[in-house]
């Protein structure tokens, strides 16, 4: 089976857009919790921008200075910036999950990370202990009047959204039993058939073995789960995201493998675990969000999973998907293998230039024949895909990632790249040489305009003054200098995920 071909391009020059060191700085802990306006700004913000922009990811890279192995094991930090009437407001505060507060309380690291953070202690400490932490750090989302912090591996943490406080965990009135995932990549369906045309969340767990088992979750604008199925598909499945379409829910199963002696040993994480197998396909899993019935009725599979092979590969992020004709048409970001978590690593010291980068390819999956057909869109190093909201699972022209200053070669993030997909322009704004950047997010100036009259938010650390800023780029032209730039009083580490919502929790 042939591999994705996609490191195509190779940087002729020794020149780095940046200095390592400088990126370091990024994965520093981050242990006060702040609360204040922000009045360090470059710029005006927009006056009609008003809303709420929620991050997550992990604040704490350590334990009283014990290192954790992996960020992917830090403890979630929500960072909440507030847009009201031309002013913007900052909160951060950590998810009291429960280990966090016995970790804090005993001052040293007392669970294992899925990635490969050890109790102390060596493997007679691990050995057979399987208990692993909800660090609630991958995304955090506002719906149904609920504010959720997201891990993928266990259910989700509500707070409240003015205050950040921690309110326990959630488990949909029921529907959720103790330590059944919640992924940290639900989909927001604009217009959902089955809700009358009403907006509502997609989301899905994996519970992996010899086969897995997928269950899609479906919620409506109150927050309750309407719709939960459950499906089998073969082999061991590692999947962080998926994508949807107005019928179909698509997961991309990447070909890896899970070895769980050394971790039930205690010698490594689960994460460690994982083994790239580049001789495999991958598997696209194609899942009907009707009710089996009708998809039957409509020529689909009496089991109701569509699953397709195509060339080796592994893929974290999609941009998005739509229906066209008989065809699932998905853009994804997609890497040529899974870089391997070794232990005794240190994820501060990655040489970028050994790995190979993430980039933007586009498949289209026949649903008559099982054929799957690829072409690349964006050789450049990037990733955190986002598209319009309203254009989800919608064919769509404009898409907006995290990119590499160089547009060869692989490095760490250090722009916002704007790709046209029905002219092939792309336009770039670059932060380099002393900023790195994270997941941007669109956000419209209204439901009616342009698909890409609005706005590009993203956060920015600045290596020279050890700080994040918040940028506000002009969607339409990414070429341009920011709007503005606020700047804070301090870093935030390199987060994973977050959202935008028009409700403003913060009185002005």
């Amino acid at each position: 089976m042939q591999n994705f071909q996609l490191y195509k391009e190779t940087s002729t020059t020794t020149d780095k857009s940046y200095n390592r060191k400088d990126w370091q700085g990024g994965y520093q802990s981050v242990t006060e919790e702040f609360d204040y306006w922000i009045d360090d700004i470059e710029g005006e913000i927009p006056p009609e921008l008003n809303g709420t922009l929620f991050r997550n990811g992990p604040g704490l890279l350590d334990i009283n200075g014990h290192k954790i192995h992996h960020p992917f094991d830090g403890d979630g930090m929500i960072s909440r910036i507030s847009f009201i009437n031309g002013r913007a407001h900052f909160r951060n505060r950590f998810v009291r999950t429960e280990a966090y507060v016995e970790e804090q309380k005993a001052k040293k690291i007392l669970y294992r990370g899925v990635f490969g953070t050890q109790k102390p202690g060596g493997w007679l400490a691990n050995i057979f202990d399987f208990k692993l932490k909800n660090i609630a750090n991958t995304n955090v989302i506002y719906w149904g009047g609920k504010l959720l912090a997201l891990w993928e591996a266990a259910e989700p943490h509500q707070l409240d959204a003015r205050t950040l406080e921690t309110l326990g965990k959630e488990y949909f009135d029921g529907v959720l039993s103790g330590g059944e995932a919640f992924a940290a990549h639900p989909r927001f369906d604009p217009s959902c058939e089955q809700d009358n045309g009403a907006p509502c969340l997609v989301n899905f767990s994996i519970k992996p073995g010899l086969s897995t088992t997928i269950t899609i979750f479906e919620l409506d604008t109150t927050g309750k789960i309407v719709r939960k199925s459950a499906n089998s598909v073969p082999g061991f499945a590692f999947i962080h995201d998926f994508a949807i379409t107005p019928n179909y829910c698509i997961f991309f199963q990447n070909p890896v493998s899970f070895n769980p002696i050394p971790f039930a040993l205690g010698m490594r994480g689960a994460g460690e675990c994982i083994k790239f197998q580049p001789n495999q396909p991958t598997k696209v899993i194609v899942i009907p969000r009707q009710s089996p019935q009708k998809f039957i009725e409509e020529g689909g599979n009496p089991k109701g999973v569509k699953i397709m092979e195509m060339q080796s590969g592994f893929v974290f992020h999609h941009a998005n998907a739509f229906e066209k004709d008989n065809e699932i048409v998905i853009d994804s970001i997609c890497y040529e293998d899974l870089p391997q978590v070794e232990p005794e690593s240190d994820f501060r010291e990655t040489d970028f230039d050994a790995i190979k980068p993430g980039q933007l390819w586009r498949f289209h999956l026949n649903l008559e024949d099982s054929t799957v057909s690829s072409q690349l869109i964006e050789s450049r190093c990037c990733e955190f895909p986002c598209v319009h909201p309203q254009k989800v699972g919608r064919n769509y022209r404009y898409l907006y990632m995290g990119a590499a200053d160089a547009a060869s070669g692989n490095a760490p993030l250090q722009a916002f790249e704007k790709v046209d997909l029905e002219t092939g322009t792309k336009q770039v704004w670059s932060a380099a040489p002393h900023g790195f950047a994270s997941e941007p997010i669109f956000v419209p100036r209204s439901r009616h305009g342009d698909e890409d009259d609005g706005w590009v938010l993203g956060l920015i650390y600045d290596s020279t003054h050890h700080r994040s800023d918040v940028v506000i780029l002009d969607a339409k032209d990414l070429n341009q200098a920011p709007i503005a730039k606020l700047h804070l009083k301090h870093h935030i580490p390199y987060g994973l995920h977050g959202n935008f919502v028009r409700e403003v929790f913060i009185d002005s």
